[in-house]
């Protein structure tokens, strides 16, 4: 279901909890409603629905991608970029991201994904991340 998005700072920076087996259908709203979106919005965490649950999507140019629990092991080539984002009124910021990075996460069967990801993958699946640890830009 196509969920409205929250626009409060107070409530996007609040740190999500451990997602889930169960969280499946938040994964389900968070799928419907970056698709309802996809003219504007590249990748979506679940407390932008307004579920403090660490769960992100983003489309990769391909498809998208689900991730329960991400975290990023390694990082590599820093850079500063300028982002926006859906949730949050006003242009972009400033901000540093890597251009490399490792992930690990859960998908939808619970079962542990590593993977490497590069430039503007990278680049969402961080920002994402940041949301899960209610960080704004």
């Amino acid at each position: 279901m196509v969920k409205e998005l929250v626009h409060d700072p107070m409530l996007l920076s609040m740190v999500s909890e451990d997602a889930a087996a169960d969280d499946e259908e938040t994964a389900r709203d968070l799928l419907d409603t970056i698709t309802a979106h996809s003219d504007t919005c590249v990748g979506m965490a679940a407390n932008m629905i307004g579920v403090r649950k660490r769960i992100i999507v983003f489309f990769d140019g391909k498809g998208y991608t689900l991730m329960f629990n991400p975290e990023i092991i390694k990082r590599e080539q820093p850079f500063e970029t300028k982002e926006g984002c859906l949730s949050l009124l006003g242009g972009p910021r400033q901000v540093r991201r890597w251009k490399k990075i490792k992930v690990r996460w859960q998908n939808e069967k619970a079962e542990t994904r590593i993977k490497v990801f590069t430039d503007f993958t990278a680049q969402i699946i961080q920002h994402e991340i940041d949301h899960c640890s209610g960080i704004l830009i």
